[in-house]
């Protein structure tokens, strides 16, 4: 993946987002996401999935449990940064 990627959001409408670090989690594959251009806007965390042709497809999260533990990691990952 390169650093920028632009996305479709609910509507259709183009959206370009800076990737901040992809990482492994429980044989899961995530990305942390933040939005180019509007600086108040919060970090997204998303699971990358792999289609037919090995091509990676980002999804939201929707169970509340995977969520936590992958905010816990992507903050623990913030934090070594800073260190």
């Amino acid at each position: 993946m390169s650093d920028i990627i632009t996305l479709l959001d609910e509507t259709g409408n183009e959206k370009d987002f800076k990737i901040l670090a992809t990482f492994g989690l429980n044989d899961s594959d995530y990305a942390a996401l933040l939005p180019l251009g509007d600086l108040d806007e919060l970090t997204y965390l998303l699971r990358i999935e792999y289609d037919s042709d090995g091509q990676p497809i980002l999804v939201g999260i929707d169970n509340d449990e995977e969520l936590e533990h992958v905010i816990q990691a992507y903050e623990e990952i913030e934090k070594e940064k800073l260190q």
